[in-house]
């Protein structure tokens, strides 16, 4: 028996078990996995610490860089000295800035498509974005959709491509514009959420990111319980029990803190108002996946190169260099293209992503020391990441039950978050918010 039993142990749910603990709230966080951090997994590969899942942090977002100072946990800048290299169209060239050296024509056309993308996010609300003027004629489009309507040349359509895989998991063809325009706008604008310095990727965990939710569990102590899918949640006699493989826990207050795509996993009685098993089941998950490669030493810093590339060509179509020195090791990480990389065998996973990191820094990158990959969309429990693919249509028809409490049940996820959702700051900022909505419910009650 709790105040406030809270489902799911990721930043979200610790954050708000964090949060009700400071009010003065007893509270116990369930959690299916046999481990805490949710989307944020920290691995080893080569005696490195490498996140699996969520890694960089970046300027404005407060709330997890609070988090973290607040738990000694230190980060470091993201490498990013020297040429960035991007393959495209069959050759590898260099390039220094956020966008890559394309032709002149293609550049004028990369900065009318954001130009006009930054136009249409001034007639879109954050919070509530289904009630813009513009929000039917956007939710009725997807991102491939809105730039083919705006005559985006190739080029640019296959760099919002590549914007699209590593930030929703999906292609451009699969999320509503509205929510891309939405999604662009919490974060400060496209320059703030794709840029190294001075943007999103700036910053990491030298020990990995998982390590601020292990410390934020260490804190809550046995009120966290490890390996307990959930499996049901009750309202009896005013009380809700929630109804776990590890037993029933039960409070006065639910905060559940699951992409929404997974409360649909959850049995609830009475069943929950007309709308919310069709939110569910129109905020999937994207799908996107990691490589490693750890090498004696960071050797492309030594021909000048910064670690950062693009590729048109995958299945890795992003990487940076996660290397914890100048000295060595060397670390590349890669992201990649879950519908190319996650059906292969490992070893052809592993060939396919050194391959595709020799073709850019060189054959050396063929021989690492260790290597490590990881296929969210694989997972037995809780599959996809990093955040929701939300399709045409979901935000006007479902967006208003989003995080619209029911009856002592709260919503907490980075998804639900009005500043940087679908990242680590957003999750911290959603669970500190549902926290607060359910204290001051249960403050109202008599």
């Amino acid at each position: 028996m709790a105040d406030v039993v809270i489902v799911g142990a990721g930043f979200a749910g610790l954050s708000a078990a964090r949060e009700l603990t400071r009010l003065g709230r007893d509270v116990v966080v369930v959690e299916g996995r046999d481990r805490v951090g949710g989307r944020s997994y920290t691995g080893e590969v080569g005696g490195v610490a490498v996140d699996l899942g969520a890694t960089f942090v970046g300027p404005t977002q407060d709330a997890v860089l609070a988090l973290a100072r607040e738990l000694g946990c230190e980060t470091m800048p993201t490498y990013s000295h020297g040429r960035n290299l991007i393959r495209w169209r069959g050759r590898v060239r260099t390039y220094r800035s956020t966008i890559p050296r394309l032709s002149v024509l293609e550049l004028l056309d990369v900065s009318r498509i954001q130009w006009r993308f930054a136009r249409i996010s001034k007639q879109v609300s954050v919070a509530d974005p289904w009630s813009s003027p513009v929000a039917e004629e956007l939710d009725a489009l997807t991102l491939d959709g809105w730039l083919r309507s705006v005559h985006a040349g190739a080029s640019t359509r296959d760099l919002m491509a590549i914007m699209a895989r590593v930030t929703w998991g999906c292609e451009p063809d699969a999320v509503s514009m509205l929510n891309a325009v939405r999604y662009v706008k919490a974060a400060g604008g496209l320059d703030r959420m794709l840029d190294v310095k001075g943007g999103a990727q700036q910053d990491r965990f030298l020990a990995g990111t998982q390590q601020i939710a292990v410390r934020m569990a260490a804190e809550l102590g046995e009120r966290v319980v490890l390996g307990a899918p959930v499996r049901r949640i009750e309202r009896r006699d005013g009380v809700l029990h929630v109804v776990s493989d590890r037993g029933e826990f039960s409070g006065a207050a639910v905060i559940v803190a699951l992409p929404p795509e997974h409360r649909d996993a959850i049995a609830f009685e009475p069943a929950l108002p007309d709308g919310y098993d069709a939110l569910a089941r129109h905020w999937p998950q994207g799908h996107l996946s990691k490589a490693y490669a750890t090498y004696e030493r960071p050797f492309w810093r030594e021909s000048g190169y910064s670690g950062e590339a693009l590729s048109d060509e995958g299945p890795v179509f992003i990487t940076f260099d996660v290397s914890p020195g100048d000295s060595g090791p060397g670390v590349l990480l890669g992201f990649t293209d879950a519908r190319l990389f996650d059906p292969l065998p490992p070893e052809q996973r592993r060939e396919a992503a050194l391959s595709n990191f020799a073709t850019l820094f060189g054959d050396a990158a063929m021989h690492p020391v260790d290597y490590l990959d990881h296929c969210w969309g694989a997972e037995p429990f809780a599959p996809g990441g990093p955040t929701a693919a939300v399709p045409p249509g979901s935000w006007t028809a479902h967006g208003r039950l989003l995080r619209t409490p029911v009856d002592g049940i709260f919503w907490a996820g980075t998804e639900t978050a009005d500043t940087w959702p679908g990242f680590l700051d957003g999750a911290v900022r959603s669970g500190q918010r549902a926290a607060t909505e359910a204290h001051q419910e249960l403050m109202r009650r008599p």
